[in-house]
């Protein structure tokens, strides 16, 4: 089995890619070894120490790495991890129950106004077919988190979420496309 690295447009992230389907559907971002504990591929990651977040992709791993680590030396302990994991075809996430598990609906935190029930069909389509599957080549993941008086709401997750370009991929990249299409965006932000 091969798996290859990319880089991303974060410095402290690269992508891992083990040329087969790491979610079924969705993504799953870990900020903390204690998030890391759901999954043991996730929390043999952060047993490295220099780990500050894995991202699970479709078909990528994304993981990002504290200041001052050391790439050469971490690079190849992931790699054997990710190998033994898939070759092992061991499983993602650890059996338990769904008892205390809530997953906030993607626009949990803005109520949607009923009038702009057709600007937030627009946006999310634009999302999920011309920025997501950009953000994924990057190694990370974009999030509809709300639209209120002409301002849309987006999270960053896995590589992007920290990037230092990122405020740029919302501000000039993201918001360009958003306000084109529809005209009712006068701004993007960050959730």
């Amino acid at each position: 089995m091969l798996i290859e690295t990319e880089t991303t447009p974060n410095p402290a992230t690269l992508k891992f890619l083990p040329g087969r389907k790491v979610m079924d559907m969705g993504t799953r971002d870990f900020a903390s070894p204690e998030e890391a504990a759901a999954s043991p591929l996730a929390e043999a990651i952060f047993g490295f120490g220099d780990v500050t977040g894995v991202f699970f992709g479709h078909n990528f791993i994304s993981v990002t790495a504290g200041p001052g680590a050391d790439w050469s030396g971490l690079k190849p302990d992931i790699l054997s991890v990710l190998l033994d994991h898939f070759s092992a075809e061991m499983p993602l996430f650890r059996a338990a129950s769904a008892a205390g598990i809530a997953v906030p609906a993607e626009d949990a935190d803005w109520p949607t106004n009923p009038e702009d029930e057709d600007i937030v069909a627009q946006i999310k389509e634009l999302i999920e077919t011309r920025v997501r599957p950009a953000v994924a080549n990057d190694g990370g993941d974009i999030l509809y988190r709300g639209f209120d008086k002409g301002v849309v709401y987006l999270q960053m997750q896995g590589a992007c979420s920290g990037c230092p370009s990122s405020s740029a991929t919302l501000k000039h990249g993201i918001e360009s496309l958003l306000k084109h299409y529809v005209p009712e965006v006068i701004e993007v932000r960050a959730a």
